[in-house]
């Protein structure tokens, strides 16, 4: 900013509007732009227009010809004063037209065909501006020393906006909008910045032997190697991959994201009232969905594997309160004990396990997981019934209670556990989640760990 600004930081509005204008032919929505934040209940267009009329009346009255051949290249009436009646507008210097209400028309225009074969309720636009007309705009604020200016890119976008919403007949949203489209000054081409469509349910997993979401090989990392001979996949199937293909005919979406409220092994099975989970449709066509439709078609083809329930409409930020939400659960586990155990002490056993129970990282999972300490609890611990050395009991306990590792010790890293209790050894043979739902007591961690 030159010397002369800084010293004159009260500068008058049409002193500083002649400084703008002499800076090169600009239209009246880049003029008024300058202005925009110190009066309401006009466009930028119209307070542009103002300006330039005010200063060409000051500069016939005063004899300004300077002011007059400044202002002609973008002013008519500068021009009829001076004689030039054959001559039109030049082009803006700042916004190089793209603020003119025929590229404001055609912008509206190319966002209402990119918008066309897509459901949404809401919209937003925004501008991505090129290098060039970002630099234009720093010089002006620079060189002409407005301090009242808005950002091109708002005004662009509010004008744009109020004919799009004319066209389309849809409202706009600036929190949480169904469709962004960005101007892309660039390019010429008006993009699409679509927001997921979210559905919340139950997932019941009736087998064993499967994973909640997509896992990559961990030899080639998804690329395909014999390992996996050639899919890319440790698994070929997850309860995430078994919902995905109803919910991405029924929203016409490009792709699916998976989020569990925690998750349970591989080899566990997931029963009862089910697990909470959301399903994220991304970039999807279609936002009005039969749910029960959807249900139907997601169990047909997951039959025998998974089963969905309670299936509803959810929103973006459910996703985050389902990752921080702490549930009690609710396990049935087998129990291959190394020697038959009367009764009544295996369920005076049980009893020893109810409350805190320190966990290290179990060692199955210490390759991928920190190696820490975690302080869980455990609600109840029931025999169930008992044949042989084989006992089935249920446990209730915290989000990310380690229940192989409560059984067995896992060589002393949680303690205490049933096997030490007994002085026999314990493995859990099959493991079952047969309940999520309610409130910890807040002793588990933020997030879930598998069981």
């Amino acid at each position: 900013m030159s010397e002369e600004i800084m010293e004159n930081p009260k500068d008058d509005i049409l002193e500083t509007a002649k400084r703008i204008v002499r800076l090169g032919p600009i239209c009246d929505s880049c003029l008024g732009r300058q202005f925009a934040m110190l009066a309401t209940g006009l466009t930028n267009a119209e307070r542009g227009r103002s300006i330039k009329t005010v200063l060409a009346m000051q500069a016939s009255a005063e004899g300004d010809i300077s002011l007059l051949e400044d202002l002609a290249p973008s002013f008519r009436s500068a021009r009829l004063k001076l004689g030039r009646k054959s001559e039109k507008d030049v082009r803006c210097t700042v916004c190089l037209g793209e603020i003119s209400p025929e590229m404001l028309d055609k912008w509206a225009e190319r966002a209402a065909a990119a918008l066309a074969g897509w459901e949404y309720s809401t919209l937003l636009v925004g501008t991505k501006v090129s290098g060039l007309l970002a630099e234009n705009e720093e010089l002006l604020l620079a060189d002409g020393g407005s301090r009242h200016a808005e950002p091109f890119k708002s005004e662009l976008n509010r004008e744009v906006g109020k004919r799009l919403s004319a066209i389309t007949g849809k409202e706009f949203d600036l929190k949480d909008p169904d469709m962004v489209v960005h101007l892309n000054l660039e390019t010429g081409e008006a993009e699409l910045q679509v927001a997921s469509l979210f559905l919340r349910g139950r997932y019941r997993k009736l087998v064993r032997g499967i994973p909640q979401t997509r896992w990559p090989c961990r030899e080639c990392r998804g690329r395909g190697c014999p390992r996996c001979n050639g899919t890319g996949r440790m698994y070929q199937e997850s309860v995430d991959e078994l919902i995905r293909p109803a919910v991405i005919r029924a929203a016409e979406a490009d792709d699916t994201v998976f989020h569990g409220a925690g998750r349970e092994d591989i080899d566990a099975r997931m029963l009862g009232s089910g697990r909470p989970f959301i399903v994220e449709a991304v970039r999807p066509r279609i936002r009005t969905i039969d749910l029960a439709g959807l249900q139907e078609n997601i169990n047909r083809h997951a039959e025998g594997k998974v089963e969905v329930i309670e299936l509803i409409v959810a929103d973006s930020a459910m996703v985050e309160r389902l990752k921080e939400a702490t549930f009690l659960k609710t396990y049935s586990a087998l129990v291959r004990l190394g020697a038959e155990v009367a009764e009544e002490k295996l369920k005076s056993g049980l009893k020893r396990l109810v409350g805190q129970v320190d966990q290290r990282t179990p060692t199955r999972v210490s390759h991928r997981r920190a190696d820490k300490l975690r302080v869980r609890k455990v609600y109840s611990a029931d025999l169930i019934e008992v044949v042989g050395n084989l006992a089935r009991i249920n446990i209730k306990g915290d989000s990310g209670l380690y229940i192989k590792e409560l059984i067995s010790g896992d060589g002393g890293r949680t303690q205490p556990n049933l096997a030490e209790i007994l002085r026999v050894d314990a493995i859990v043979e099959e493991l079952d989640v047969i309940d999520v739902g309610g409130e910890s007591d807040g002793t588990s961690s933020r997030n879930a760990e598998e069981v």
